[in-house]
């Protein structure tokens, strides 16, 4: 489907969602009905995810291969994820730092007046194995089938970086079958992907719909003062990060910004960062970005890179103190943001991922995990916001170290990436493979 008109679609689908949501919400005659409807929309929310989730491990892994077997200077991996570890450490600091400043200033946990859960009560999240040595070993594989069964991004990146570089070594001694074959795999995906994308506005619309239904519009007013300073938060953190992609992309910046549009829309319409993964890839590579580049870097920002789930993280812990009237001094909150750092490495792959980071940090502050109750409520919409600040910000670093490589994707990719935009806009029929040159 043609990117300008999916881009409508899915905005479309969103404003009917909110709609039906909210007529579902208000014919619904208790808070159990309300459920039951929205678990109705859930339902297409889940198999259009379930679609999304069955092409992410082979388009990962195709992608990624075909890049890496491809590569002609050896150090050229290590350099790359270098630059992306460094930007990743960079933005996870001024993200959490935006979250503490904007959070002492507004001070929303004091304004509020919120009756508060009991500080023993139990929110339910499993949070005892959710460790740095945990996340650790957790990163390398015992089986690439368990990996791609589970989707588990890091371990088929792992499995991909040993199996790329062995390729490498026997394209060099001349044998190119299974380069050629994994070659072809990397198109199909891609076409696979045009197929998936064509039910996002339905999965959308469900989406948006079973949020209302359940929750009503009332929560944006009741907790309407929480929610717009913690968006607010995330404007300023995207100008932050468009700010320091100008210093690297110049003018470039405003067009790779129209470009991730769809993605974007994507990742808050539904909550999910994979929904977008295919989409972000093709429109890094309409920018110029490398697919051996995008496919190494962004797998790692999923992991390494969650700007708004940072920034919400601190948010959120504070916001909780506040609550509770337990002040936190400046080397206490500088504590804080040493342990998010840290803990925060471990959300992949971890179901409600912001949350559990939140409640694993909680007690090391003798903070009451109860505050949790407070917003897990509302973390649908906090979800939205920082789940698509997740995707804005690891199109920027893999845009950013692409520049920095001095690597731009070949004309052909482009070419095709872009070939069904430029016959729609001539009134043409789509090209039977747009794609499969991508």
């Amino acid at each position: 489907m043609n990117t300008k008109k999916l881009t409508r679609y899915i905005g479309i689908a969103m404003v009917l969602g909110i709609v039906v949501g909210y007529v579902c919400n208000r014919t619904a005659t208790d808070a159990a009905h309300a459920k039951q409807l929205a678990g109705y929309f859930s339902m297409i929310t889940d198999i259009f995810l379930r679609l999304i989730k069955m092409i992410i491990a082979p388009l990962v892994f195709a992608t990624l291969v075909s890049g890496l077997a491809g590569m002609t200077d050896s150090s050229a991996v290590g350099r790359i994820g270098l630059r992306a570890m460094v930007w990743f450490v960079l933005a996870s600091v001024a993200s959490l730092l935006l979250g503490l400043l904007l959070v002492n200033v507004f001070a929303p946990g004091t304004h509020m007046n919120l009756t508060l859960p009991d500080a023993g009560a139990s929110t339910a999240l499993k949070t005892g194995d959710f460790t740095l040595k945990g996340f650790l070993t957790h990163v390398f594989p015992r089986s690439i089938i368990e990996a791609m069964a589970t989707n588990e991004i890091l371990q088929i990146l792992v499995f991909s970086l040993f199996f790329g570089a062995a390729l490498g070594y026997v394209r060099g001694k001349g044998h190119t079958t299974i380069i050629n074959a994994i070659d072809e795999l990397a198109k199909v995906m891609f076409r696979v992907t045009d197929y998936v994308m064509r039910f996002a506005p339905l999965g959308v619309f469900a989406a948006m719909a079973a949020a209302i239904t359940t929750e009503g519009l009332g929560v944006l007013v009741g907790y309407g003062l929480l929610i717009g300073e913690f968006y607010l938060g995330l404007v300023l953190l995207w100008a932050l990060l468009f700010g320091v992609g100008y210093l690297f992309l110049g003018r470039d910046v405003k067009r790779l910004g129209g470009l991730i549009k769809e993605p974007t829309l994507l990742a808050f319409s539904t909550a999910s960062s994979e929904s977008a993964y295919p989409k972000t890839i093709e429109a890094l590579t309409r920018f110029g970005v490398p697919k051996r580049i995008s496919g190494f870097v962004l797998p790692l920002g999923y992991s390494f890179n969650l700007d708004g789930s940072m920034m919400y993280q601190s948010f959120a812990v504070l916001f909780i103190a506040q609550a509770y009237e337990i002040p936190m001094s400046f080397s206490q909150q500088l504590m804080l943001l040493l342990v998010l750092m840290v803990t925060s490495k471990g959300m992949a792959g971890v179901a409600r991922a912001s949350l559990v980071v939140v409640a694993a940090t909680l007690p090391m502050f003798n903070l009451p995990e109860a505050g949790l109750l407070l917003i897990m409520g509302i973390d649908q919409f906090f979800d939205m916001g920082r789940t698509a600040t997740n995707v804005v910000g690891n199109s920027l670093a893999t845009a950013v170290i692409s520049k920095l490589e001095g690597a731009r994707a070949g004309a052909d990719d482009i070419e095709a990436a872009s070939a069904e935009d430029a016959e729609d806009a001539d009134g043409a029929a789509p090209a039977p493979a747009p794609r499969s040159q991508a």
